[in-house]
């Protein structure tokens, strides 16, 4: 497949687009280590010494064939029509927003012709138009659309992340995939933990919300028995071994599914990221 122009830059990339040849945002060079199975992820994850080290690596990850086949196959021949002529990002999500942040919200996985077109966690889909809109009704954001990477949005005091860093066939991940790409999640927490300090997380969805009460396990932080059960608004406390404490908070993954049945409404979503 040609080179096609970026639909915000007008730069010709090909698709999936190979690191370092100047997608905006794009965290990892040439150079960067690629993970090809879950020992290497792991062993990469760990030595990750800043979020934007954890970004590179986790954005060029080849440890899960099924999820590399499938996102790149959407990429090249699983386009929508709306987007034919644009270039795919075609890799794992890396994380998105203030790197110094002290929050995390958390979500599901990338969509194949979202995250997985632009490049950007949650962005390029009606999922994510809802949650850019509501992070800039609660001052996360500085503007209220996120169409993709190079548009100028900034997010202060948060950063995205995903539990499944890529595209999965059906939006369904296995527990196998979801293993290998919490190495990517733990070392994510960790660090934030470490620096500047995790104060909260917001889990979009029950998926979101057991994979991080696991890797909380895995890092060795107090989790609370019997599992606190995920729901809309619910809040847990999880233990830091310095003594601290991290306030994990539940949320309605914001799928089309559950806002146009309003089970999950503007109201209630900007309720929640205000506790953050």
């Amino acid at each position: 497949m040609h080179a096609e122009p970026h639909p915000i830059t007008g730069q010709p990339f090909d698709s999936p687009v190979p690191p370092g040849t100047g997608w905006p945002g794009d965290p990892a060079t040439a150079q960067t280590p690629v993970a090809h199975t879950a020992a290497e992820a792991a062993s990469l994850a760990a030595s990750a010494s800043t979020v934007r080290d954890l970004d590179a690596l986790s954005s060029v990850c080849r440890a899960c064939p099924r999820l590399v086949a499938w996102r790149e196959s959407a990429a090249v021949s699983g386009r929508r029509a709306a987007f034919a002529h644009q270039p795919y990002w075609g890799r794992p999500g890396p994380s998105f927003g203030d790197q110094s942040a002290s929050r995390l919200i958390v979500g599901l996985a990338p969509a194949a012709n979202g995250t997985n077109r632009t490049g950007r966690m949650f962005t390029g889909d009606r999922s994510g138009d809802w949650l850019y809109a509501a992070l800039h009704r609660t001052g996360f954001a500085n503007q209220p659309a996120s169409t993709g990477a190079g548009d100028g949005m900034v997010l202060t005091g948060v950063r995205i992340v995903a539990s499944v860093r890529c595209a999965p066939p059906e939006n369904r991940p296995t527990p196998a995939e979801l293993a290998a790409c919490g190495h990517w999640l733990d070392r994510d927490l960790g660090l934030t933990a470490a620096s500047p300090g995790l104060d909260a997380v917001l889990a979009l969805g029950g998926v979101a919300w057991n994979a991080v009460l696991a890797a909380a396990r895995r890092l060795g932080w107090a989790v609370p028995r019997p599992k606190p059960p995920f729901g809309h608004g619910a809040e847990a406390r999880l233990g830091l071994p310095n003594g601290g404490e991290v306030r994990l908070l539940g949320c309605y993954h914001v799928s089309p599914h559950n806002t146009s049945t309003r089970r999950l409404t503007e109201e209630m979503l900007d309720a929640v990221l205000r506790r953050l």
